[in-house]
């Protein structure tokens, strides 16, 4: 079996208009988001063996506030990338348990294509910042992804872990 964990990125700061697209940082609310969904993937126990991530600002912070035990692979290629470009950036990964951090809209279109009956939650087509996806899949190596065939576990946003808190 096979489990990725499909975020992303926490909410940025559009402060400064001056500031590349790329290089955008994270808010306060972006920053008290990715800490929040880094607690909650350690108490769920859904600490990834990999981790794939955007080389955007937004998304290295995101997944530096996690507080995860491993660093980032950074791929240029899932920079805004689209769904087909994600699909193959997953099936290079080799852990068990791989955590994808990228931006929408791919991010969305991909969730919906990986799972086999989407998740019931109002949120999850249109995947707000932060959203995160927890799918299986009963495959032996990642290169063997097939589209529809993920079984959803968890899909959460930072607001209602928020609200918790």
């Amino acid at each position: 079996m096979k489990r990725l964990i499909l975020m992303r990125h926490a909410k940025s700061d559009w402060d400064d208009p001056a500031l590349p697209d790329h290089a955008r940082p994270l808010n306060r609310r972006g920053r008290r988001s990715a800490k929040a969904l880094g607690a909650w993937l350690r108490t769920e126990g859904l600490v990834p063996g990999e981790i794939l991530c955007s080389t955007a600002t937004r998304t290295q912070e995101t997944c530096a506030r996690l507080k995860l035990p491993l660093a980032p692979r950074l791929l240029d290629s899932l920079y805004m990338a689209g769904p087909q470009d994600m699909l193959a950036a997953l099936r290079t990964a080799h852990a068990d348990t791989v955590l994808m951090i990228g931006h929408n809209p791919g991010i969305a279109e991909f969730a919906t294509r990986l799972v086999a009956a989407a998740p019931e939650h109002p949120r999850f087509d249109d995947y707000p910042t932060g959203a995160t996806l927890v799918t299986d899949f009963a495959i032996a190596d990642w290169a063997a992804l097939k589209e529809h065939t993920g079984q959803t576990r968890h899909f959460v946003i930072p607001r209602a872990l928020l609200d918790e808190a």
